[in-house]
């Protein structure tokens, strides 16, 4: 660190000794001044009094007290600026072990959040502090004013803006409360509760409603609450993980009047339509993944196509969003160290991000984004002299940054009198011969040989690094003692350039080296060559294996001459046509004219409505269970799905048009589920079945009354009995609710969790009800009875044949396994005919999956009812598809074939409930987004994709590329018990 001017001192600070309040006064001259990125002043001259600019023009009159620096040739640009930093905080923890720690109320001392994740109360400006060596290290990437962040937590405080100034903190911090953060991660939190994300969406939520209904009470006193009101008039920024986060977080922000800014994970290029539509601002990182080492063809099978696809176009990110007029700023964080940061910036800008873009992210738009605009980011009259001087432009391979000035701080980076070190220098390494040492490239990418004549000659290619005036060499000498050579040295001198250090020899042994400068270095001019364009794959949705480019269309089409089960009065039909139009059937019969149709040719074939899975877990992401507490009404499956799941495209490939996703088994009352269409490709919103009633899961059993969850489990219940009593409780306390607030001028906290039980006695909202023993079915029955609300479904069921008399008198369906039994104890009495039993007691009943691979396979499930139970092939197929829509109250939309309906179809090559049947096409509203031939093709597509992307990471690694070793990423499949961070099942998805 090299101090050139005094500054003004601090009033409020005593001084030991003499004060000293000259401001220092320096005129920059004759240099070309980039003002932003829309003005450069040719010719400049550039003045900073004390830690300001006092004036920015040509042709100026310099006064006098001013010490002149001529910078003739040489650049002065704005200080950078990173938007997302924890400098000068203290390291976060370890997050916790995501095991279940059964804490379920804060123990954090003082009138504060009951949950810990919930901390709004954090200021980073009451803990930070200067980092001289994490400064500097910024500073020689000519950064100068950082957003520090206390990562931590789902509610996280506010942040501050400081500039890298390393003296008292008092001078640094520019704004001590910047803006407040949030994410969905609860940190360092032992509060239980949150487990999963619908969880931590929740308790955001929630909090947000608690914050409204604190500002008008009287009757608690509460620190956090009180802290995130204030809170709300700054800048609001979102740290998500992935992209679907920000859409996520988008949708919290929509519903509280809030615009997010998104401190996003790098991937958004993926969804970038729905990125625009949020009409946030983002600050993106230039983490970009490194190439997989895939030499050994074992290894590469453990990295996934997706994986692949996001090395190669990850640094394309900046310029997608670029060009889809998304404002951004960009950040160093998550980089292995500041100095990749260059490295990464002018690879994206080789794919598109442009210099002025570059320019205005790194300066104008973080100094705007962050409120400081007044202060950073350009450099004009007022502000701070936060600048940077260099060889030439910023952004070129070769410049150099020489100086990098703070609060007129000055930092040298590297020398401006000794900013070219190319030549021939005579060498002299202790106990060897003269050596020459050529030195040429470019200052930013130094070409270096070492070479000796004689015996004892010697060629060897150097590698040398330059950081400011230290330098390394490092080279193989490939002669005895055989081995590596390492030195290491500084700039003696300037006029002649001397270097001079030390180093180890090959064979351990230390050396004094000097390399005295003789001859300049002559640079042969080299013909201009034009940069191939880079060849790069396409964005496919979903950005995985068997995701397209193109999205498949809706499509009008003929069936002809299929065998058509409609489930309808008019049974099956053999030799009929069927006519799609605009997402609906049109029209059913013989010999219909095909008109300007797509007309498929069905004879011997079958065509049936979709197939729907009544109880289902694919599609969601990070834990289907809040198994927390024993209500957790307010969690949504809503909130997490993930259109990326491939056992969406899996089961279309099995005939399934709609899946109703549902919250786990973890506790009596839990989640609400969401209904959704499989447009595989989809966004999360697209994928939701529009229109559909709200349905909720609750359940009995084992699982709720943790048996199989091991001995340190304290949460209520524990026994069946309590069981009952939760549910008891539970609308006991949702009557109450309801009745105060209805009462008018009512002061009553919003509360999700009672909210979602009112709908139920409401009839909004309806129970599917995971169960399995006669005796909690009808004590759940029971209890329904007597706090006023109706089951809609009974789930799993194993033992409905045994109730079924009274769940017909109710009118509750039942959607059971076809033959699931003896898997654990709670299933002993299940025999395969329960199923057939239920329908002849006049239980509407289903048959569903909650396994993911089941539901690839449901159509043979359907024909166990005709084995076991010898139910007409007709009833039979109605169990997975016709009797699931009426029980998820959709049957005017879907489950038999009958016009006016949606055009969710399925053309089989046999009878769809034998083994033999293979689902060819499978439409969801005339898009068919299954279809044999094309899957196929889509294979052979990807095995040649996967051939082009590891040739080119094997080229990338060939040329110097840092490298990854692939390591297999499983992928959960979610069942009724899986929670989230214990052992589940997994496989590889591709």
């Amino acid at each position: 660190m090299t101090t050139l001017v005094s500054v003004y001192g601090q009033d409020s600070y005593p001084v030991n000794g003499s004060h000293d309040v000259r401001p220092g006064m320096v005129a920059f001259t004759n240099a070309s001044i980039v003002v932003n990125a829309d003005q450069t002043i040719l010719n400049g001259t550039m003045l900073i009094k004390g830690q300001k600019i006092e004036s920015v023009g040509s042709n100026m009159n310099i006064p006098k007290g001013y010490i002149v620096i001529d910078l003739k040739g040489k650049y002065i640009y704005p200080s950078l600026i990173d938007a997302f930093s924890t400098y000068g905080l203290p390291d976060v923890p370890q997050t916790r072990n995501t095991v279940r720690q059964q804490i379920f109320s804060s123990a954090k001392k003082g009138s504060y959040s009951w949950n810990e994740a919930i901390r709004p109360e954090m200021k980073a400006q009451n803990i930070f502090t200067t980092d001289v060596k994490k400064a500097e290290d910024l500073k020689r990437v000519g950064f100068g004013t950082v957003q520090s962040v206390i990562r931590d937590g789902i509610a996280r405080g506010s942040s501050l803006i400081a500039t890298l100034n390393t003296g008292k903190e008092n001078e640094a911090v520019l704004n001590g409360e910047a803006a407040a953060h949030y994410s969905f991660n609860k940190g360092t939190s032992t509060t239980d509760y949150p487990q999963s994300l619908m969880g931590s969406i929740a308790l955001l939520r929630q909090t947000y409603y608690d914050a409204a209904w604190y500002k008008n009470q009287k009757s608690e006193y509460n620190i956090s609450l009180g802290e995130f009101n204030k809170l709300q008039s700054i800048p609001q920024i979102f740290d998500v993980d992935e992209v679907y986060d920000v859409l996520r977080a988008d949708k919290i922000g929509d519903e509280f009047g809030k615009q997010f800014i998104f401190k996003a994970s790098g991937n958004e290029f993926m969804r970038i339509n729905e990125i625009k539509a949020t009409n946030g601002s983002f600050i993106v990182p230039l983490n970009f993944p490194k190439a997989y080492d895939v030499e050994d063809a074992a290894d590469a099978r453990n990295i996934t196509l997706a994986q692949m696809k996001t090395w190669e176009l990850a640094p394309t990110n900046p310029a997608i969003m670029e060009k889809a007029g998304i404002k951004f700023a960009l950040t160093v964080l998550g980089l292995d160290k500041p100095s990749d940061f260059w490295i990464n910036l002018r690879q994206a800008m080789e794919l598109g991000l442009s210099e002025k873009q570059a320019l205005k992210s790194l300066t104008e738009i973080p100094a705007e984004m962050l409120g400081v605009k007044d202060q950073v980011g350009s450099l004009t009259k007022g502000k701070l002299a936060n600048f940077i001087i260099t060889s030439g432009n910023l952004f070129k391979k070769d410049n150099i940054i020489y100086e990098n000035w703070v609060q007129g701080d000055r930092f040298v980076v590297s020398k401006m009198d000794i900013n070219d070190l190319r030549g021939t220098y005579t060498m002299a390494v202790e106990g060897s011969s003269p050596l020459m040492l050529k030195i040429g490239g470019t200052p930013g990418s130094y070409d270096v040989n070492l070479e000796r004549k004689g015996a004892d000659s010697l060629k060897v290619k150097v590698n040398m690094t330059r950081n400011g005036d230290l330098i390394s060499l490092y080279f193989d000498q490939k002669k005895s003692p055989a081995g590596n050579v390492r030195l290491n040295g500084y700039v003696h001198s300037s006029n002649p350039v001397v270097l001079k250090g030390t180093g180890t020899n090959a064979d351990g042994s230390d050396v004094n080296w000097t390399a005295t400068y003789s001859q300049p270095f002559t640079e042969i001019a080299k013909k201009e060559e034009a940069r191939p364009t880079p060849i790069l794959g396409k964005v496919t949705f979903p950005f995985m294996s068997f995701g397209y480019s193109e999205a498949p269309q809706q499509e009008t089409i003929l069936f002809k001459n299929a065998t058509v089960w409609t489930n309808e009065s008019e049974g099956k039909l053999a030799n009929t046509d069927v006519l799609i139009e605009n997402g609906k059937i049109k029209s059913i019969g013989k010999n219909i004219a095909a008109g300007k149709a797509k007309v498929i040719d069905a004879t011997g074939k079958h065509l049936t409505a979709g197939i729907i899975d009544e109880h289902s877990h694919i599609g969601a992401t990070r834990g289907i269970n809040e198994g927390t507490q024993a209500v957790t009404s307010e969690v949504r499956i809503a909130d997490v799905l993930n259109p990326d799941d491939i056992n969406i495209y899996r089961q279309l490939a099995g005939g399934v048009t709609t899946s109703q996703i549902l919250h786990g088994s973890a506790n009596p009352i839990g989640g609400q589920s969401q209904l959704i269409k499989l447009r595989w490709g989809k966004s999360p919103e697209e994928m939701k079945f529009a229109g559909a009633d709200g349905f909720i899961k609750f359940a009995l059993g084992e699982n709720v009354k943790q048996s199989n969850w091991g001995e340190n489990n304290i949460r209520f219940p524990q026994t069946r009995m309590g069981v009952e009593q939760v549910f008891v409780d539970a609308f006991t306390r949702a009557k109450e609710y309801k009745a105060a607030r209805a009462v008018k001028g009512n002061s009553v906290r919003r509360d999700l969790e009672l909210d979602a039980l009112v709908e139920i006695l409401e009839g909004k909202r309806h129970i599917t009800c995971h169960s399995y023993v006669q005796s909690e079915i009808n004590m759940m029955m029971h209890v329904a009875d007597s706090m006023g609300f109706k089951i809609n479904t009974f789930t799993h069921i194993l033992e409905g044949y045994k109730v079924a008399d009274g769940m017909a008198k109710r009118g509750i369906a039942g959607s059971t396994f076809s033959d699931w039994w003896a898997y654990k104890n709670e299933v002993a009495e299940a025999i395969p005919y329960n199923g057939v039993l239920m329908s002849h007691v006049g239980v509407l009943t289903g048959f569903n999956s909650d396994d993911a691979e089941m539901a690839r396979r449901l159509n043979q499930e359907a024909g166990k009812a005709v084995k076991y139970g010898n139910m007409p092939q007709e009833e039979a197929l109605k169990l997975i598809t016709l009797n699931p829509a009426k029980m998820l109250h959709i049957e005017n939309r879907v489950g038999s074939i009958k016009a006016g309906k949606d055009a969710d179809l399925v053309l089989w090559s046999d009878n769809p409930l034998s083994v033999y049947a293979k689902a060819e096409k499978t439409f969801v509203e005339g898009v068919a987004y299954w279809d044999m031939e094309k899957d196929a093709l889509k294979q052979k597509e990807m095995v040649l994709e996967e051939a082009r992307l590891v040739q080119k990471m094997m080229d990338a690694k060939g040329k110097g590329a840092a490298v990854q070793k692939p390591v297999m990423t499983p992928v959960t499949l979610y069942e009724c018990e899986s929670i989230e961070g214990q052992s589940e099942e997994s496989h590889r998805q591709h």
